[in-house]
């Protein structure tokens, strides 16, 4: 390779949980700037060009840092639910290389051909949403790591019925959310229309340890899943604590009363 080859700048911007991709497809059509392919819009930027996802995501090829600001601009008004800070993942790439290829953060490209650009698209969008995912678990362990302690210190969380009902809701957001949006993981159906082009994604997906990355996230959601059940198991616990002890103080009370009664009749 050439050394007067110069690397020029890569980006994936997680910009929200999707976009209001067929609102976005047609006002982006309209510009007569872009292409639509299978859940992908294929935008010409002046040198460079962007990839767009329905899931939030956004990825730049050689796109200045100005234009790059202007297109998150309008893809604010097609946002659902951003994010308020945005993941994102930078890296280099070059053209004009004797194949495709991943290696030491630095994309490796034979021509600038849009295909081979949207199959590394797809493995970079994927990963950007992932390390998303990845932090929204990692997060919602760390908030609720003394919870268990707790448990095993004292055998109860001490936490009010409303509290532990808020927490088990938490747990169950990040839980649902991030299983529902799962297939996003998966071999993108992109590649079922493009066979030829599923290697290219794979070098990218490979790399970018998509795979084991996804099962790690699984055992965090399983961790997630077991502070479920112990919360839900300690709620249970409580009430029936609460119950026993109401049952106690209604015989108590009728005890009392059975007292009083013989009491009277005695005088």
């Amino acid at each position: 390779m050439s050394d007067k080859l110069e690397y020029l700048s890569c980006q994936a911007i997680c910009y929200a949980e999707s976009f209001d991709f067929l609102g976005l497809s047609e006002a982006l059509l309209n510009t007569g700037r872009c292409a639509c392919y299978r859940d992908v819009i294929y935008l010409v930027v002046e040198q460079g060009s962007c990839a767009i996802f329905p899931f939030g995501v956004a990825v730049y090829w050689n796109v200045r840092a100005d234009v790059v600001t202007r297109i998150h601009e309008q893809l604010k008004t097609f946002s659902l639910r951003p994010y308020e800070t945005h993941e994102s993942e930078h890296y280099a790439f070059i053209y004009g290389c004797d194949r495709n290829r991943f290696t030491h953060e630095h994309i490796e490209l034979i021509d600038n051909d849009v295909m081979t650009v949207l199959a590394f698209s797809h493995a970079l969008a994927q990963s950007v949403k992932l390390s998303v995912f990845e932090k929204q678990a990692q997060q919602t362990i760390e908030t609720t790591a003394a919870i268990p302690r707790k448990l095993a210190d004292t055998g109860s969380t001490h936490l009010s019925r409303r509290q532990t009902a808020k927490m088990r809701g938490k747990l169950f957001l990040t839980k649902s959310d991030i299983i529902l949006k799962y297939e996003l993981l998966d071999t993108p159906e992109f590649f079922w229309e493009y066979p030829e082009l599923e290697p290219i994604y794979q070098i990218g997906a490979h790399y970018l340890e998509l795979k084991q990355r996804t099962e790690i996230l699984s055992l965090k959601l399983e961790t997630i899943h077991e502070l479920f059940q112990m919360l839900a198991d300690d709620q249970k616990h409580q009430h029936s604590s609460t119950l026993e002890w109401i049952i106690i103080w209604l015989i108590a009370v009728e005890i009392i009363i059975f007292l009083v009664n013989d009491l009277l009749l005695a005088q």
